[in-house]
């Protein structure tokens, strides 16, 4: 019996163990790992990671919800699925919403805890499907038609769209051009009766995004037409006149020249019937026709395109020529005015009678100088009327300026003629003011300093009456210092003599001899009426001393 056993044991070694169902789902029904999101168009697709392969019969679901959401919503086409990913759409979702997801194993009863899948924008994460693309042959040329993606993702930027196109011979395996071309164009300069292959992606620059090439589709262009179309089309100003020229190869014929918005290019749909005829341009014998610049409005950019005819035969039409009617106008040079206002010179600048139309499309530009210096200053802005503030008085400043297109600064008139003005004496309020001020108050503040020397000095008699005042008075009492500011070079300080009668007759001392001749003289200056003389001078001289002099 022991054989048995142990042989039965054996077997129960090496065979599967059993786990019921109860304890497998508890330690092994994991949740989902590594859930990411692609975005092609309107088109998600959500995958995930399963965290053990070995437990069967496990489906998956899925549920979505985004900033506005309080509660989570069920992802249709993702509910009990056995793959690891699953395709919907959400027709209503707002694309610059915040997005969420979270997925989760089930077996039976049993659910694994949920992946969430981080938040993003779906616009940020989508990227740009294939373009459906059709062609048509021509001569040396094949005409591409692009049906830009569609669906909700799109819908604010379908417009701007742009493609990417890489062409390529068929009979050659390098990809060898890259073109950018709007949703209904032409590719021009291909050889005639030769198959071409391309592909083609559309391109969005903001946000930065580049979309998934289209399949690869060929054309074989037609073999040379009896007429060739004209090439080389070109738009000169001439006056008030557009002159539309071309190159042709042939002679005898007549040619045709239409014109439409360029921006009907941006259309995928057929605009053939928007082209419009140029007046004076529909039976041309020459190479070029004249039309007046009033067929085409300004500020906007046309395409313009020629054929040529001979009878019942017409050629393709020639490659178009993008024109901007802006940058071809020509600006007549601006009226300026300049003239002084106050302690400034103040210019205006206004456009001619032949711009009016323009004037909401010009900024003006003024260059000024001092007409003794070459040295030039500028000054451009979008009003027109200018200040120069800072300019010096009395001297001459000349001024031109010209007009320029605002979009495109590089295109402007010609100068106006100079004009030169300064600020005119008249008009310097503030520098005669000051002036004026000075030469009142200086002759005041003269006759001032006088009458307080007066007025100084006798006080000084009454409060030092000592024959000679401190030094420092003195000084500010001083006859030359105030002569030398009132009195002019001319003027002289005269002193009046008179005798004086009855005069006493001093004796001389001992050893003079004295006359009778001697006379008696007092001399006083207009100025003063005595002297001054120092304390500790001998008291036997009278005051009188100083007052007589001898005429001998």
């Amino acid at each position: 019996m022991f054989p048995l056993l142990g042989a039965t044991t054996l077997v129960l070694v090496v065979g599967t163990p059993w786990v019921s169902p109860a304890a497998a789902d508890e330690h092994q029904l994991e949740s989902p790992q590594h859930g990411q999101v692609y975005i092609i168009d309107d088109n998600f697709t959500l995958k995930w990671n399963r965290t053990n392969e070995i437990i069967p019969n496990v489906t998956f679901s899925a549920d979505y919800q985004t900033s506005e959401m309080n509660d989570w919503i069920e992802l249709p086409g993702c509910q009990y699925i056995t793959a690891t990913s699953c395709t919907f759409s959400l027709p209503n979702l707002n694309v610059f919403d915040d997005i969420k997801f979270r997925i989760r194993a089930e077996r039976g009863n049993s659910t694994s805890a949920w992946h969430i899948v981080d938040s993003f924008i779906p616009f940020l994460k989508a990227q740009i499907g294939p373009p459906k693309v059709h062609l048509e042959a021509e001569y040396k040329a094949i005409i591409i038609s692009i049906t830009p993606p569609t669906g909700n993702m799109w819908l604010t930027v379908s417009p701007w769209f742009k493609y990417r196109v890489v062409i390529w011979k068929n009979s050659s395996s390098t990809e060898n051009n890259n073109l950018t071309v709007y949703p209904r164009d032409t590719i021009y300069e291909l050889s005639p009766a030769t198959t071409y292959c391309l592909k083609v992606r559309a391109e969005h620059h903001r946000p930065r995004k580049l979309g998934i090439y289209s399949p690869i589709y060929c054309a074989m262009t037609k073999v040379e037409y009896k007429l060739p179309p004209p090439e080389n089309v070109q738009v000169d100003v001439e006056n008030h006149n557009y002159v539309l020229k071309w190159d042709y190869v042939l002679t005898n014929v007549t040619f045709q020249a239409q014109w439409r918005h360029a921006y009907l290019k941006w259309s995928p749909e057929d605009q053939s019937g928007e082209w419009k005829q140029i007046p004076g341009c529909e039976n041309v014998r020459g190479t070029q026709c004249v039309f007046p610049q009033e067929v085409l409005p300004q500020r906007i950019i046309y395409s313009l395109r020629v054929r040529a005819m001979d009878g019942n035969n017409t050629s393709l039409w020639s490659k178009e020529k993008e024109f901007e009617s802006q940058k071809q106008t020509t600006i007549p040079p601006p009226v300026l005015n300049v003239k002084t206002m106050g302690d400034a010179l103040h210019a205006y600048v206004g456009p001619s009678q032949e711009s009016t139309d323009l004037h909401g499309s010009l900024i003006y530009e003024i260059i000024y100088w001092e007409n003794t210096s070459s040295t030039e200053r500028k000054i451009r802005q979008e009003g027109n009327d200018f200040t120069f503030p800072d300019l010096k008085p009395l001297t001459l400043y000349c001024f031109k300026a010209r007009a320029l297109m605002r979009e495109e600064p590089n295109q402007s008139s010609d100068f106006s003629d100079i004009i030169c003005e300064k600020i005119k004496p008249g008009d310097m309020s503030r520098t005669l003011l000051l002036v004026t001020a000075v030469c009142a108050v200086l002759p005041v503040l003269l006759v001032v300093t006088l009458v307080a020397k007066r007025l100084l000095k006798s006080l000084c008699s009454v409060f030092f009456p000592s024959p000679k005042p401190p030094s420092s008075i003195a000084e500010c009492l001083s006859e030359q210092y105030l002569e030398n500011i009132l009195l002019s070079p001319s003027e002289e300080k005269t002193e009046q003599c008179f005798v004086i009668e009855g005069a006493t007759v001093i004796p001389r001392e001992e050893g003079i001899n004295n006359t009778n001749e001697d006379l008696k003289y007092s001399c006083q200056t207009s100025q003063d009426s005595g002297n001054y003389s120092n304390e500790d001078e001998s008291r036997s001289k009278t005051s009188t001393d100083s007052l007589h002099l001898e005429s001998g």
